[in-house]
């Protein structure tokens, strides 16, 4: 993924403010300035799901876009703004799609779920993402920017800076939040830091 201020970083906020005034032709222009790095963050997420999962990175960025592009009433600050709700969108769509297995299962094998440097044991398959899916909104109740932070780092991807960048905070700042946020995670998911 290029960093969020490289390239055509400038091109995409002027597209995405265009789009938000309702210039329909600029969403054709980022679609395909924004699709690699889309696909980049779905491959990022899709690499803590279950093997098999019937999702694939693809079919996960383009119902991310359609999700996306449906939203109208967004005003679109930037490119790093574009990308942290696009992580969001597909976070929801695999707690969504993980909800609809899960109806009526229980029980299952402990499986690991990697937080560099720490490691969370976790049910296997969907319900792995569901309990951290639990553990990150608990963690918003009491500090919603450690939980806007993992989802960018974690599930979209973006490196500290980069996630320093959409926060508008010091990487310091972050690096910092994030030893928290993993040893909490992993005391909250009941496995105890690693």
């Amino acid at each position: 993924m290029r960093p969020l201020g490289a390239g055509t970083a400038g091109d995409v906020t002027v597209l995405l403010h265009a789009w938000s005034a309702g210039d329909a032709d600029a969403m054709s222009q980022l679609v395909p300035i924004l699709y690699a790095e889309l696909k980049q963050i779905a491959r990022r997420c899709m690499a803590h799901e279950r093997k098999g999962h019937t999702l694939q990175p693809t079919a996960l960025v383009n119902e991310a876009f359609l999700r996306l592009f449906k939203a109208q009433d967004v005003t679109w600050h930037d490119r790093a703004h574009f990308l942290a709700l696009a992580a969001r969108m597909m976070r929801r769509i695999l707690i969504s799609h993980a909800v609809a297995r899960q109806t009526g299962r229980r029980g299952g094998v402990l499986k690991t779920i990697p937080l560099e440097g720490t490691e969370i044991a976790s049910s296997e398959g969907d319900v792995a993402i569901l309990e951290l899916n639990r553990a990150l909104e608990e963690l918003a109740r009491f500090d919603a920017r450690k939980a806007q932070m993992v989802e960018l780092h974690f599930f979209g991807g973006l490196n500290f800076q980069e996630t320093a960048a959409v926060l508008k905070l010091s990487e310091r700042t972050i690096r910092r939040d994030w030893i928290f946020v993993k040893t909490w995670l992993a005391r909250e998911m009941g496995q105890g830091a690693g």
